[in-house]
């Protein structure tokens, strides 16, 4: 056992699990590293961060995150450059964003010293996890839950900040046509739609596997209020390519601020395409599509970085989107990844070296 600064403990494993790991045959979420950081609220602090060997926790069946819901998350990736280097990509904007979904649910907001401090050893010790063939990352989980056992309705006292990792090749989704949704929805106005909230995600289940037995693979969402406004694919922040415009709706609380999406929007304008962040209507994209002018749909996330939609369907009307020559999606996807990876100039610092 060793201890760093800030008192981070570092318990280090016995026999390491990665030579049972098949890096070319990786379900995504399923496979876990050797190591995870933890860090516990207790007495209105943040203390004992500890890295340990990957394994099961200890919880008390009254933890108040079983009861009322309290857990944020947010998802990360880290990647390796041909020289064996480990990188980050906007980091402290996960920071920023898990910190804005705690405030929310009253949670505690987690310092930035433990947060980089526990990350990077992390990432130090499972650096071997990560891989520097094409696609290949190291997919980051950091969570916060609330651990007092109580089953009064009021927030936690204490709080568990956790770090796990899973190693991940190129995420393919395969073919993806959607729904627009009508009845269901993901978020409305006053509420948690632009946090990383656990149960935001647990509510699309459901309208999602409706989608799925119509044979759609995902729903984007409209606005609660009169379903006329699209908002979000599914886990993802959603783009339209109008001609040679891209159009997305605007950050509000009801969508999230994703960190895939400002890249993109941020790359948009380095290339000189005409960006617009405003309300889309249905009616709107239904008459591109008729009339010949809607060009793209792609989802943007950590995950799957950028996913093209190839159809969408809305009451009695369904479209076939044709695969453009020169899609903005395959641009940006390209452009993305290069400065993830190191092969390519990082003129905005969004890189940050482990």
């Amino acid at each position: 056992m060793t201890k760093t600064k800030h008192t981070l403990t570092v318990k280090k494993v016995e026999n390491s699990k990665i030579n049972s790991v098949d890096f070319n045959n990786l379900t995504f979420g399923k496979t876990f590293t050797d190591y995870m950081y933890s860090c516990d609220f207790v007495d209105g602090e943040w203390t004992n961060p500890t890295i340990e060997p990957y394994g099961p926790l200890q919880i008390d069946p009254s933890a108040r995150v079983f009861h009322y819901g309290q857990a944020v998350f947010e998802g990360m990736k880290a990647f390796k450059d041909a020289s064996n280097d480990v990188w980050l990509f906007r980091p402290l904007d996960n920071l920023e964003r898990i910190n804005k979904s705690s405030a929310r649910l009253a949670m505690p907001k987690f310092p930035k010293d433990l947060f980089l401090e526990g990350l990077t050893t992390l990432l130090n010790l499972d650096k071997d996890w990560i891989k520097n063939t094409p696609g290949s990352s190291m997919y980051i989980r950091p969570f916060v839950i609330a651990t007092e056992p109580a089953i009064s309705a009021s927030p936690a006292s204490e709080y568990k900040f956790m770090i796990i990792l899973s190693p991940a090749q190129s995420y393919y989704a395969g073919e993806v046509r959607v729904l627009f949704a009508e009845e269901y929805s993901r978020a409305a106005n006053g509420g948690v739609g632009f946090a990383k909230a656990a149960g935001n995600y647990a509510a699309q289940f459901y309208p999602t596997s409706l989608a799925h037995k119509e044979g759609y693979q995902q729903i984007i969402w409209t606005d609660a209020n009169s379903h006329e406004y699209l908002e979000e694919a599914g886990t993802m922040n959603i783009f339209f390519r109008v001609n040679d415009s891209l159009l997305t709706a605007p950050i509000s609380d009801r969508i999230l601020d994703g960190i895939t999406r400002k890249s993109i929007i941020q790359l948009a304008k380095d290339n000189n395409i005409n960006v617009e962040e405003r309300p889309i209507t249905v009616k709107e994209i239904k008459e591109a599509a008729t009339n010949g002018t809607l060009k793209e749909i792609f989802g943007a996330g950590t995950a799957a970085v950028i996913t093209p939609i190839l159809g969408f369907k809305h009451r009695d009307m369904k479209h076939e989107i044709i695969p453009a020559s020169e899609s903005y999606a395959s641009l940006f996807k390209e452009k993305l990844t290069a400065i993830q990876y190191n092969v390519a100039e990082d003129t905005h610092g969004w890189r940050y070296k482990i």
